[in-house]
């Protein structure tokens, strides 16, 4: 990198390393343009480094200690005593050796440390401890992710008040814990909490957690919550911590909550406010985040956009996605988004879902039947113990073809890839159906749900 005021022309320009920046940067460079990725901290975004790698770390240990009562139920005598200070080892080591893996990805990408503000629609400042450096660039790629949302009266002080990170990096399992939001960051971490011992609590301010899922899927984890002595309280809103405990408000009124730490998961900004976006004439939509096509071009035509700070859901799988569109695009080849993104959540059980659910559907005027398939039935869930939840799929009544797909179980987050390619090929439910499954799997209940589907569709009840 050279420091100074004369811009030193590149191809592609992407501001961000994380799982959207680092895919659209090795994708630019393997279609045989010239990359300079800028990171200002480590490569791996928070996804990789204090997010979802270290949390399902974090998630299959607790499963794997609550899994020792199973066990011993069973006559498997397994005492677990969990030196968590080891365990927070282990997963740096993880997310140490998967950072190195990002590097080797990008090895025809040059990487440059620091900060990158646009000083127009082709010109870019980075600023590091070395001083200022300019690139002129044909196309730049904003991929700067999402932060923790702030919650008023909760001054996230990384002692008692956490964010996601601070949660995940405790030298020691906490007393109690209060979970402020409750949809899927916080409902996972307070699982893996409550499962290694600690007293939690989940605050909601809307009616019901979980709310991006299908009311059926939350349901499977309500009642694991409650099985591990969760306390959740939902139409309330967290107002101040002080003294080991969590001030809240509820249509009961005002109440407090023992916490020795509060965990602020309340949603995710995009971080799109110190680009300087107004020198390149790119409007910000109220939520933070930018307005893109389907090729992820913003209203500046030589910079795109993708992940957290584009419309949608706020997941890995989207930006890398986004991330490989977007470099296709800048290569002149043909590609665009307007896939269905899947999501997912590492709760107990595990939550995944695809296209539209069955009130979603219904809402648009589609006369859909709905099959389930519970995992109760299945031979492989009850060799494993793990005979909760269900496959759900959503057909369209006309046609046959699969319009959604909703998982609450063991392995959903890996089962729901099938589900993904049915719904983005408009696979028919009787494809599915005649598909022959290996036995005994968990991967049966798909073709299961299908044929009950099926079966409504045929009766005409749905």
């Amino acid at each position: 990198m050279v420091v100074g005021e004369v811009a030193r022309p590149v191809q592609v320009l992407v501001i961000g390393g994380g799982p959207g920046g680092y895919t659209a940067a090795a994708r630019a460079a393997e279609l045989g343009k010239e990359v300079v990725l800028v990171e200002r901290k480590r490569l791996g975004g928070v996804c990789l480094n204090v997010g979802c790698i270290p949390s399902k770390a974090l998630i299959t240990v607790a499963h794997d200690v609550a899994r020792a009562g199973w066990l011993r139920g069973i006559g498997v005598s397994i005492a677990p005593d969990v030196d968590f200070a080891a365990v927070q080892g282990w997963k740096r080591s993880v997310v140490d050796r998967l950072v190195g893996g990002v590097g080797q990805l990008l090895d025809k990408v040059e990487v440059v440390s620091g900060t990158a503000r646009l000083l127009g629609p082709r010109r870019v400042a980075v600023e590091s401890a070395d001083g200022v450096a300019h690139f002129r660039f044909d196309a730049a790629i904003l991929a700067t992710g999402s932060r923790p949302m702030q919650v008023p009266g909760l001054v996230v002080d990384g002692v008692h008040v956490l964010d996601s990170s601070g949660a995940l990096a405790l030298e020691s399992v906490p007393a109690s814990l209060a979970v402020v939001g409750g949809g899927y960051i916080g409902v996972e971490l307070g699982i893996a909490y409550a499962k290694l011992g600690t007293c939690v609590t989940v605050v909601e301010m809307t009616d019901r957690i979980l709310g991006g899922f299908d009311p059926e899927l939350a349901r499977e984890v309500e009642r694991t919550l409650d099985r591990l002595g969760v306390a959740v309280r939902t139409k309330t809103s967290a107002t101040g911590h002080d003294g080991g405990c969590l001030t809240v408000q509820s249509p009961d009124g005002t109440a407090t909550i023992p916490a020795e730490h509060v965990l602020v998961a309340a949603g995710r900004q995009p971080n799109t406010d110190d680009l300087q976006l107004a020198e390149v004439g790119v409007p910000v939509l109220p939520s933070g985040h930018l307005e893109v096509d389907e090729q992820r071009r913003t209203s500046a035509g030589t910079i795109y956009a993708i992940g957290d700070i584009t419309p949608g859901p706020a997941l890995a799988h989207k930006a890398m996605e986004e991330g490989r569109v977007a470099a296709e695009v800048i290569a002149g080849l043909p590609s665009g988004f307007d896939q269905e993104v899947p999501l997912i959540a590492f709760t107990d059980p595990e939550l995944a879902s695809v296209g539209l659910t069955e009130s979603a559907a219904r809402s648009a005027g589609v006369d859909v039947a709905v099959g389930r398939s519970r995992f109760a039935t299945s031979g492989r869930a009850a060799t494993m113990g793990e005979q909760a939840g269900f496959v759900k799929v959503v057909l369209e009544v006309g046609s046959g073809v699969i319009r959604g797909v909703q998982i609450a179980g063991l392995g959903a987050s890996d089962l729901i890839g099938a589900a993904c390619l049915a719904v983005e090929t408009a696979c028919r439910a009787e494809d599915v159906m005649r598909t022959i499954s290996p036995h005994p799997t968990l991967s049966e209940a798909f073709g299961e749900a299908a044929a009950a589907g099926m079966r409504r569709r045929e009766r005409g009840t749905t």
